[in-house]
């Protein structure tokens, strides 16, 4: 106990020399300045201009990073809510009605030969046509509710048959819901699959095209192979 009392006596007298030393040293700094004033002075005022053209630099860059974000946001939200507009008709269709409009949708583009099934037991292949290029595209659609969510059995399906019974160079599997679950996409990027959401075919429905989409989807862009001639 009595040697921590020291410890703590030798501490407060080792800050109070500190203080002391710092205060003559501050004197002596004023004394010196005050006598080479004529000399100190434009330093003194090169200094605090350089500090703040400095700090009003740094204000200015932040207040701009900040409308840039904040723009950024806004265009985020408007895009959305024009995409939201734009897919109130959609969602207004059929299922039948759907797949005949993504045909639609795939001719605007430049897709040739595009045909729909428009019947049960068509094994995946909604639509089928041939981008610009010369690759298949086989499509998948599926009309859901927005709130809903593609399973991986659907893609499984789908992965299952677009390639081996229908040849496709494209498959793109497209939904009126807002996502694909896990398991889904991940199968989809494993298996070079288009997984077009909501918001990706919200952006098609305004008028993005499909060659800009089909990269958006991570790994799943379709095979950049041809069919033979």
């Amino acid at each position: 106990m009595a040697a921590r009392r020291r410890r703590w006596r030798l501490k407060k007298r080792t800050r109070r020399q500190l203080q002391g030393w710092g205060a003559v040293a501050v004197v002596a700094a004023a004394v010196w300045v005050a006598g080479h004033w004529a000399a100190v002075w434009p330093v003194l005022v090169a200094v605090l201009s350089v500090v703040v053209a400095v700090g009003a630099s740094w204000a200015l860059l932040r207040a701009h990073r900040r409308a840039v974000g904040q723009d950024r946001a806004w265009r985020a939200q408007e895009e959305a809510r024009a995409r939201e507009l734009s897919m109130a008709e959609v969602d207004a269709l059929s299922w039948q009605e759907f797949e005949t409009y993504v045909a639609d949708l795939c001719r605007r583009d430049g897709c040739a030969k595009v045909v729909v099934s428009g019947k049960s037991g068509d094994l995946g292949a909604d639509v089928v046509g041939y981008l610009a290029d010369g690759r298949k595209l086989v499509v998948q659609c599926k009309k859901y509710a927005p709130h809903r969510s593609v399973s991986s059995q659907d893609m499984q399906k789908f992965v299952g048959t677009a390639r081996l019974e229908h040849g496709a160079d494209v498959a793109l599997f497209v939904t009126t819901c807002h996502t694909f679950t896990k398991a889904a996409l991940g199968l989809a990027l494993r298996q070079d699959i288009v997984a077009l959401h909501r918001d990706l075919l919200g952006s098609w429905v305004k008028g993005a095209h499909l060659e800009t989409l089909i990269p958006l989807n991570g790994s799943g862009g379709g095979t950049r192979r041809r069919p033979p001639a």
